[in-house]
């Protein structure tokens, strides 16, 4: 498999696939210093288990800061969030892309390849996308670089073409469904549905911090206070807000054209009469609306002109 694998993988499909945790599972293998036939990780070398803990030194992630691990963290999220600097980017920087350049230069620790994760590698600016390519274009002996997308149509076309594609696809419902189970979620059908069918993606929003109040939308979305919703201080309430109304008003505009809907599975609704073109119209307008909320602006202005695409639209409707 080493002998014959390409310098640089472009892993896509659709954000909380899974694709992150295969690139993993992948570089893990490539680690793995145990003699055997068959390409899959050991569990148990000095390589496996410096990998497991987060600790592996032919390793390098290079992530957004907002969302980057924290070396000395490992298995502790909470802790790594917590150290994070206030204000972190959520781009990948050229420096950060120039400091790969040195770490897949250098010669491996463990004599074995170095690998690179970037992630996601749409969030890097032009700058860093530019400093890449010049390692794509000229790969290091042993260097192996690992590219997850979750839109890779942002990628530079430089950069995609230099990268074998891998799509990776949402696994089956019923297998997703008792993935989330075991891992203690209720109502798992729910949850995946809002999620789009992406079984990571629905266990981090069941798990997460917001994971109450999205619920009480999941069951009753009219009922949900949007004045209080207005309020949101922090820019991932804002982001999943923006999130859920954009797929609310998706979801009245399938109610409407076909008589059922995508993401609001417990939701019955009520008197369709408003145009399905008017609620469509309301989800784009949300969706440009979604891009301002990276952007350093009050969060509350942000959601304040957000919430304004539904309404008028509510106000008809009840």
């Amino acid at each position: 498999m080493r002998a014959r694998l390409p310098h640089a993988l472009l892993l896509h499909g659709r954000a909380g696939s899974g694709k992150l945790a295969l690139a993993e599972r992948f570089a893990q293998a490539l680690l793995c210093e145990a003699e055997r036939s068959r390409n899959l990780p050991c569990e148990s070398c000095t390589a496996c288990r410096w990998f497991l803990a987060g600790n592996h030194p032919d390793v390098r992630y290079v992530e957004p800061e907002a969302m980057a691990r924290q070396t000395g963290f490992a298995g502790d999220e909470d802790a790594a969030a917590a150290a994070r600097p206030v204000g972190a980017s959520s781009e990948i920087k050229v420096e950060q892309i120039r400091a790969l350049a040195d770490f897949v230069n250098l010669g491996s620790h463990r004599g074995g390849p170095r690998v690179a994760i970037v992630h996601p590698a749409e969030d890097m600016n032009a700058a860093a996308a530019n400093a890449l390519l010049k390692s794509l274009e000229e790969p290091p002996p042993g260097a192996v670089f690992l590219l997850i997308s979750h839109r890779p149509w942002r990628l530079p076309p430089t950069v995609r073409s230099r990268c074998i594609g891998v799509a990776v696809p949402l696994p089956d419902a019923a297998a997703a469904r008792a993935w989330l189970a075991a891992k203690g979620v209720a109502n798992p059908e729910r949850w995946l549905a809002f999620a789009g069918g992406a079984p990571r993606r629905a266990l981090e929003l069941a798990t997460g911090e917001h994971s109450k109040a999205l619920e009480a939308m999941l069951g009753a979305p009219e009922a949900t206070n949007l004045e209080s919703a207005s309020r949101v201080e922090s820019r991932e309430a804002l982001e999943l807000l923006a999130e859920a109304l954009q797929k609310y008003a998706l979801d009245r505009a399938f109610q409407a054209m076909a008589g059922r809907r995508k993401y609001y599975l417990a939701h019955s609704g009520g008197r369709e009469f408003v145009p399905a073109r008017d609620w469509l119209s309301s989800a784009r307008r949300i969706g440009r609306l979604r891009l301002l909320v990276r952007h350093p602006l009050n969060p509350r202005l942000v959601a304040a002109e957000i919430l304004s695409a539904l309404p008028e639209l509510r106000k008809k409707d009840l």
